[in-house]
């Protein structure tokens, strides 16, 4: 349609157009299509050309100019060159090297120290303490060449009720309990000295318990027992009685507290290591009365181990 100037339409208005203006009219956008190809060809060659060169600069540097990379050092190594853009080289990140974990002997676990133990409660709960944990003459044990008792003796009377000073589980009953008391060496000689002089009668009865915390209960001298081995039992709970079997002077209870844990040990005396033919160390004890102490009042004075209910050194 025509455009409208404003103007009224004269009588020739509505005919057709001659053909020379059409044709020219055609010609004339044909003419604008090819200049709009010619600047989109020419600006994409000339991007083309640039990237060529280098990369784009700020404002005010010369186009084609490659500017000063910052140090590799600060970035990483560098990388081959990149194949599209060889000029410009590639920055990897420096590998950080894998770190290695050198592995050493592994560390022993240790105990816990006896004073943060508890639970404990007296096995023998009217006893009377005859003799305690420490050096003394009536001890097989040497502790800097001392003669030494390794536990505490308690007593009342015979047949009184020895009961568990803590939960746990049985270890041994009876008279074949050495395997569980923490010898340090073979037991071999010892055993075959047993058998062949037929002297298991001779041993103490003793019962000994895994408490559940890295330690061990030990109590010797029963007259009878009347738990198993593997039986779990409770703080209180009845053992056995006491009793004199043994090498004991007179009816009580040997209780003894150790560690399996426990690195330290007791030396054994050699005239005794030489008769019974068992291990030369021990696996050392802690003091009873840490946790039991209400037997802490010290025992008075004797003459003799028959007056204290002590037992005797080993047979």
């Amino acid at each position: 349609m025509p455009r409208h100037s404003g103007r009224q339409p004269g009588p020739l208005a509505n005919l057709p157009r001659p053909l020379d203006e059409r044709d020219g009219s055609r010609r004339r956008r044909r003419i604008r299509r090819a200049a709009s190809l010619v600047v989109v060809f020419g600006v994409t060659g000339a991007i083309a050309a640039t990237l060529a060169n280098g990369p784009l600069g700020k404002a005010g540097e010369v186009q084609g100019a490659v500017a000063t990379p910052e140090p590799f050092a600060a970035r990483g190594t560098l990388a081959p060159l990149d194949p599209i853009s060889p000029a410009a080289p590639v920055a990897t990140a420096t590998p950080r090297p894998t770190p290695v974990e050198v592995a050493g002997p592994p560390v022993a676990p240790m105990p816990a120290p006896p004073e943060t133990l508890a639970g404990y409660r007296s096995p023998l709960p009217h006893g009377r303490l005859t003799l305690p944990f420490g050096p003394s003459p009536w001890g097989s044990r040497l502790v800097e060449g001392n003669a030494f008792h390794d536990g505490v003796d308690l007593a009342t009377f015979c047949g009184d009720r020895i009961k568990a000073a803590h939960d746990g589980k049985v270890l041994a009953a009876g008279r074949r309990f050495d395997t569980e008391i923490g010898w340090v060496g073979s037991l071999k000689p010892y055993f075959a000295r047993l058998d062949k002089k037929h002297l298991w009668g001779t041993l103490p009865i003793t019962v000994v318990i895994d408490d559940g915390n890295g330690y061990r209960s030990i109590y010797a001298h029963f007259g009878k027992v009347v738990v198993k081995k593997g039986q779990a039992v409770k703080a209180g709970q009845l053992l056995g009685f006491e009793g004199a079997t043994g090498r004991a002077s007179g009816c009580h209870l040997h209780y003894g507290l150790f560690s399996p844990l426990e690195t330290g040990t007791f030396a054994i005396e050699p005239d005794v290591v030489k008769r019974m033919k068992v291990p030369g160390f021990q696996i050392a004890r802690v003091d009873p009365l840490i946790v039991l102490p209400q037997h802490a009042e010290k025992p008075k004075t004797s003459a003799s181990p028959a007056q204290s209910g002590k037992a005797a050194a080993p047979a």
